[in-house]
């Protein structure tokens, strides 16, 4: 008899963690892997940001915070999102987790029940699905492909809805492809879930200042049809290069955001005070940082892709958001080195791992098993010469 749960052994490990595991192994040898799996910024968290959690810990802001979040935090994201977003939220809406990860997880805990379903657009940031499971709902995959820039089809999306949809929930930007929902395509979908009032739309908005083009973010919980049953999940992690100060946010129904305080109290309590008060600043303050940052993202963007597109076997797509790219490497599957057969997206990523010395995430942790994600948060010289090794093993295979 085992002494752990059972519930952990039908839970994925998550294949981000999974391939920065299997990277170290490998970097702690002496071998120079060329790291593309991150999910984070390769910025510094600009000063600004630094020197208010230097004047917090100064000043002995050390103590407990209350469960939902510092008040003037959460008075701070309201004021973001009216601002920012038009969306109306007072503190009250407001609960500030421990990352936006942590976050979603309190929103599908308080209001996913066994049974439920989930409607999920694919491909899908790594740790919906698992997620979604634990609470014992039914994740429902909605298909997409990369010919349309991972859009669904709406009619898809109709005939996915059943008495047991309990929610629909995305991300746009969206992680891994990068894809962003426009106007229209919210409009579309606000219009397809308007008349089915039990349906919750969680929006996880959490690299909505990290897009690309002219078209300005919309936040679906704008439209009208959807009033008051939105949850809107962002955080500081990336517009702000903030990943390690573990902070995200939900503003939400009342209902949902006084449940999520209420589960949180019993797992985590308050988030840190220290990066709440840096977080306050990052929210509050100037976002040229962010825009230059963003500047530069799209510099890396225009390089990756039309370096990938150069190597004959990928299909790449377009990404208008977030900082990655999420190519179709279907076309080496059945082929092999040394003995060793590519079936899919996994045993193409350890292949490249192994001999090309790059690390990339399968395509198969996303819902999407012809693809790969790859992280372009690092300089161009890296992703130069990660993009020649990668076309060097590539032609090895046969």
């Amino acid at each position: 008899m085992t002494r752990i749960a059972e519930r952990l052994f039908t839970m994925e490990e998550s294949q981000t963690i999974g391939m920065a595991k299997k990277t170290r192994e490998l970097q702690a040898k002496g071998v120079s892997v060329i790291p593309l799996h991150f999910g984070e910024p390769d910025f510094d968290t600009p000063q600004y940001i630094k020197d208010a959690a230097k004047t917090a810990i100064d000043q002995g802001k050390t103590k407990y915070t209350p469960v939902a979040g510092l008040l003037e935090f959460r008075e701070a994201i309201a004021q973001k999102f009216n601002k920012e977003n038009g969306l109306e939220y007072n503190a009250e809406n407001i609960v500030v987790s421990t990352g936006a990860k942590h976050a979603i997880m309190n929103v599908i805990m308080c209001t996913v029940n066994p049974g439920d379903e989930v409607m999920v657009p694919t491909p899908y940031w790594v740790s919906y699905s698992e997620m979604i499971k634990f609470a014992g709902g039914v994740p429902v995959y909605i298909q997409s492909s990369i010919h349309n820039n991972f859009i669904p089809n709406w009619d898809d999306v109709k005939a996915a809805i059943t008495p047991k949809t309990k929610m629909f929930l995305f991300s746009s930007p969206n992680n891994p492809t990068g894809n962003v929902f426009s106007y229209i395509d919210l409009a579309q979908l606000a219009e397809i879930l308007g008349p089915h009032k039990d349906i919750l739309v969680v929006s996880d908005e959490i690299y909505e200042h990290i897009r690309f083009g002219k078209e300005k973010h919309t936040s679906i919980g704008t439209f009208e049809q959807l009033k008051d049953r939105v949850v809107t999940v962002n955080g500081v992690s990336k517009a702000f290069a903030m990943t390690g100060w573990r902070i995200g946010y939900i503003g939400a129904p009342l209902d949902i955001a006084k449940a999520c305080e209420k589960l949180q109290s019993q797992f985590t309590s308050g988030a840190n005070s220290i990066a709440q008060y840096a977080s306050m600043a990052a929210i509050n303050g100037d976002l040229a940082p962010t825009i230059a940052m963003t500047k530069a993202f799209e510099e890396r963007k225009n390089f990756i892709t039309a370096r990938l597109a150069n190597i004959k076997g990928i299909i790449c797509n377009k990404p208008e958001g977030a900082f990655y790219v999420f190519p179709d490497i279907s076309s080496f599957f059945g082929k092999s080195f040394e003995g060793k057969t590519i079936n899919n997206s996994y045993d193409l990523c350890i292949y490249l791992l192994e001999n090309a010395h790059v690390s990339l995430v399968s395509g198969e942790a996303f819902g999407n098993d012809d693809c790969v994600r790859i992280s372009y948060a690092t300089n161009i010289e890296n992703l130069a010469e990660a993009c020649n090794r990668i076309e060097v093993a590539l032609k090895l295979l046969n």
